[in-house]
């Protein structure tokens, strides 16, 4: 797939940024716990449900905040900020609204083609998590 420029992706609305980095981000995790080995399917559903659900998908925004560069954080807060979000019952408002950050974020690096920076975040993100368990 051709990468977006900085400018292009930018032009995109959060909720199409948002679109396409859940996929992306869903992706690094069930390849991280693919990686773990083989499991029975309820399982390796119930350990990618536990790190795409809103609340820590939040955690990862509050985590990631303070090492992004500027315009990550734009394109973040950009995420954030997006209007017309419905948050689903198995969350609030406030999780949500981070959670479709990490997706607007994740769907923005991977268009403009930043897929190291996309897997040093991400580390960063499963770091904290295996420090919890």
């Amino acid at each position: 797939m051709k990468t977006m420029t900085k400018a292009e992706a930018k032009q995109l609305s959060p909720t199409t940024l948002a679109f396409y980095g859940d996929c992306v981000y869903e992706e690094l995790v069930r390849r991280k716990i693919v990686r773990g080995g083989s499991r029975p399917s309820n399982a390796l559903h119930k350990a990618s449900v536990e790190m795409v659900r809103a609340s820590f998908q939040a955690m990862a925004y509050d985590l990631l905040l303070p090492i992004l560069t500027e315009e990550e954080t734009d394109i973040l807060k950009r995420g954030r900020n997006a209007t017309g979000l419905t948050a689903p019952k198995s969350s609030n408002q406030c999780e949500y609204h981070k959670a479709t950050a990490i997706e607007v974020l994740f769907g923005y690096l991977s268009l403009i083609g930043e897929k190291e920076r996309i897997e040093e975040l991400f580390e960063v993100i499963c770091n904290e998590k295996e420090k919890t368990e």
